[in-house]
This record gives structure tokens, C-alpha cells and sequence, in this order.
């Protein structure tokens, strides 16, 4: 049967689909448009099973705020040809719209959603993925409520977003420290906000870190006193290519080999523990005030040192920062 351009018009208008693909599941479903959609629905289903191993690292994250309540979401793809698409962007705004405007508080309450076309949000983003032929995911859901919350689109590229909540009205402030987060990626909003197991586990590396240090310049004194150059010999490839060029004879090099491994030893059993915990504890400390959003240094001020928590002080005595959230599709 011929199918009307206002019949395809129509269905493309419901389902977000292609031209081609709409006139093909129209022509298919005889006409009938539940049919069609169908059609349509299916074939996403099928793309999703066919490319579920294939991995999403483009996609389009978009923030928006209303009536005390912010919300960010992630549609991701596995290509930035359809991340920076119209359609796909529209369907990512689209889903945020009904998150936000419903107030959503988890990723499965946004994904059972029905859309202004009528369609469940996750069902729309499975037909998308069968019109480009690529895996698609939503992800990255967050979300703030309350007043004074100040909202951030990275360069406006779709790709980073950032919310940030303060105690008092100060939209300009509120913006810069969400530029803040996107910049320096604070991990907390404060040292005590910080997980124990994040803690725990930069702890553990900095002990390791430190013996590692000791040993290394307990190594080099060890060689600086036998008279070998600790640059010439620190890896085994260093050593092939320095007896290659003739910087080092074999017996040099054997001889800086049983040196390294017999200082290595003797420092490693001789370690001074409290010396090694009290480095360990200043490594955390540096890394909370790099990490902790309050204690980094603020990127966006006029020119003058200060950390977060200080220069909100300086433009209101009651000025804080009470929480953010951060989301990215970045390689960080």
C-alpha cells in the first residue's frame, strides 16, 4: 500500500526515527502505526543485543535546574558523529526535561519515564540506537535539591557538567565554583566528606611510595661512593644501551647490578618506620587539600591566593559551599 509523507511525518513525529526508517516500518506494518513502532522498537532491541560488548565512551551529558531541584544526565554513544548529532542531543534534553520536571531520584525512575511523545525514556533510547546503529546507555544520573544551586555546562560541549549548592543566594560566586569543580574535579566537598576507603587506599600508596623513595636514594649514595653514575645504570634497558654506546663495560654494569640489589636490601630491611608514616601522613594531607573542594586552591578568583572556602568568605562572611556533584564523559 502507498504510505502518505503525512503519515511518515506523523510517525517520525512520535517515535524520533529517521525518514527512511519510518517509511520502511509504515511500509512494512501495512500502515499501522502501532505496528510500526513496533517494527522500529524491535530493530533497536536488536542493534542493543548485537553491539551490548562494544563500549560507549562518547555521549552527551546535559544539567538543568528548576523549581529546587537540579538534575544531570549522560546519554552515551559509542561514536561522537552521533554524540554531537541533533536528534540525539534533542532525545538526551527531551529525558532530562520529564527527570527534572518529575523530580527524579534515581537513574530507574528516569529510564521507566514517558516522554512528550509518549514513549518510556528507555525504550526511546533503545530506538535510537536502532536508527544510528549504535550501542546506547543513559548513565551519570545526579541530582541536588534545594535553593541556591548554580549549574555548569563545561564550554558548553555536551561533555562535562557540574552542580553546585550554596548556603545563601549568590548565583555569581555559585557559578564560578562550579566552573571550580569542572576545572580541579574535587573528590569531596571536605576532608571529612572523603570516603575512608579513598583514604585508606592513598595511605597505603604513599607508604609504599615513600620506602620506595628511601631505598632509591640509600641506592644512589651507594653508587655515587663506588664511583658509577646512578643515570647510567637505573633500568636494565638504560644499561643495554649504555654498554651499546660504550658509556659502560660489562664489568661496570655487573658490578652496579649486585651494588643496587645488595643496598636495595640492606635500606628495605632498615627502614625507619615512624620516619616513613609521618611522610605518608603529610602525602594525605597534601592529597586532601588538592582533592577536597573547599581546600583547593581557587582557580577563578583576581589573582590573590586563596583557597575555596576562603575566597567565598571574602565576598560574604556566611558564604559556604554545601554540596556539588560532577559528571564527565572526559578521559581524566
Amino acid at each position: 500500500m502507498a504510505i502518505s509523507i503525512e503519515d511518515i511525518k506523523k510517525l517520525r513525529a512520535m517515535t524520533g526515527a529517521g525518514l527512511a526508517d519510518v517509511k520502511k516500518a509504515l511500509t512494512e506494518a501495512e500502515g499501522d502505526f502501532d505496528k510500526a513502532k513496533e517494527i522500529l522498537r524491535e530493530r533497536g532491541l536488536a542493534i542493543a543485543a548485537k553491539r551490548s560488548d562494544r563500549e560507549t565512551s562518547n555521549g552527551c551529558v546535559l544539567v538543568k535546574k528548576a523549581d529546587n531541584f537540579a538534575a544531570m544526565i549522560a546519554l552515551k554513544c559509542e561514536t561522537d558523529f552521533v554524540a554531537n548529532g541533533a536528534d540525539f542531543i534533542a532525545l538526551t534534553q527531551s529525558i532530562l526535561d520529564a527527570a527534572v520536571a518529575n523530580k527524579c531520584k534515581t537513574l530507574d525512575e528516569v529510564k521507566e519515564l514517558v516522554l512528550a511523545n509518549g514513549q518510556k525514556a528507555q525504550d526511546a533510547v533503545t530506538q535510537r540506537s536502532g536508527i544510528t546503529g549504535e550501542k546506547m546507555e543513559l548513565d551519570g544520573y545526579l541530582t541536588l535539591e534545594g535553593e541556591n544551586i548554580e549549574i555548569y555546562d563545561h564550554m558548553g560541549k555536551h561533555t562535562l557538567a557540574t552542580m553546585v549548592q550554596t548556603n545563601i543566594n549568590a548565583p555569581e560566586a555559585g557559578h564560578k565554583v562550579a566552573m571550580q569543580v569542572a576545572a580541579m574535579k574535587p573528590v569531596a566537598l571536605n576532608a571529612e566528606a572523603v570516603p575512608q576507603a579513598i583514604i585508606d587506599e592513598e595511605y597505603k600508596t604513599a607508604v609504599e611510595k615513600t620506602k620506595l623513595e628511601q631505598v632509591e636514594k640509600y641506592v644512589e649514595v651507594v653508587l655515587k661512593k663506588a664511583g658509577i653514575n646512578a643515570n647510567l645504570v637505573d633500568s636494565e634497558d638504560h644499561i643495554a644501551s649504555n654498554i651499546k654506546k660504550g658509556w659502560l663495560t660489562e664489568e661496570d654494569a655487573a658490578r652496579a647490578r649486585e651494588l643496587k640489589e645488595k643496598a636495595a636490601a640492606e635500606k628495605a630491611a632498615n627502614l625507619p618506620q615512624q620516619m616513613i608514616e609521618n611522610i605518608a601522613k603529610g602525602r594525605i594531607q597534601k592529597f586532601l587539600k588538592e582533592n577536597c573542594l573547599v581546600d583547593q586552591e581557587f582557580q577563578f578568583g583576581d589573582g590573590d591566593k586563596a583557597n575555596v572556602a576562603e575566597w567565598l568568605k571574602r565576598q560574604d562572611k556566611d558564604l559556604k559551599v554545601v554540596a556539588f556533584q560532577r559528571f564527565t564523559l572526559v578521559s581524566e
